[in-house]
């Protein structure tokens, strides 16, 4: 992936991406919530989303399985650094999202996420995927978002098509309410 006239690993740069985000979003982030924005795309090339089925339930057993794999990485790593349990339990906590929308640190990694997704992801997912297969991710992204993940993503500038599907979900989100 290049980013600003430098090549990066793709998981890497989205590694680096969703740090950022975290301080951005938390200018205090805990220790271990920035050790779990850094183990989030850890290896996540070594399960291939090809090696699921191609439909939702597929798609959903890949990300939980990235999940686990995820954390247990984040272990051996942070074991191998002489972390403390408690800190390494917290770190999968958050990496395997445990009580979304209910533990702030989570909740803020579930935001910076959908921020790298819609910063970094989006445009590309766009060509590849029908405007109402599109609407439909967004609105599942924007319900993951906190308030203030959905305020920050308000601000972000899409491009033309972006913007439109984006309105469109909403729009759409709304109605449905």
């Amino acid at each position: 992936m290049e980013w600003n006239g430098q090549q990066y690993p793709s998981e890497y740069f989205y590694a680096i991406q969703l740090y950022d985000w975290i301080k951005k979003l938390d200018t205090n982030a805990s220790e271990p919530l920035l050790l779990a924005s850094r183990c989030q795309h850890i290896g996540r090339w070594e399960i291939s989303r090809k090696s699921y089925p191609d439909d939702r339930s597929g798609y959903l057993k890949w990300r939980s399985d990235l999940a686990k794999f995820h954390a247990q990485k984040a272990t051996e790593i942070l074991l191998s650094l002489n972390y403390d349990s408690e800190t390494i339990n917290r770190v999968n906590e958050i990496v395997m999202k445990k009580k979304i929308k209910m533990d702030t640190e989570v909740q803020v990694m579930e935001d910076a996420l959908c921020l790298v997704f819609l910063q970094f992801q989006f445009d590309d997912l766009i060509k590849k995927q029908p405007a109402e297969k599109m609407i439909g991710i967004l609105r599942k992204t924007w319900s993951k978002m906190s308030v203030t993940g959905r305020q920050v993503a308000m601000a972000h500038t899409y491009s033309d098509t972006g913007q439109m599907l984006l309105e469109k979900a909403l729009a759409g989100a709304d109605n449905q309410k």
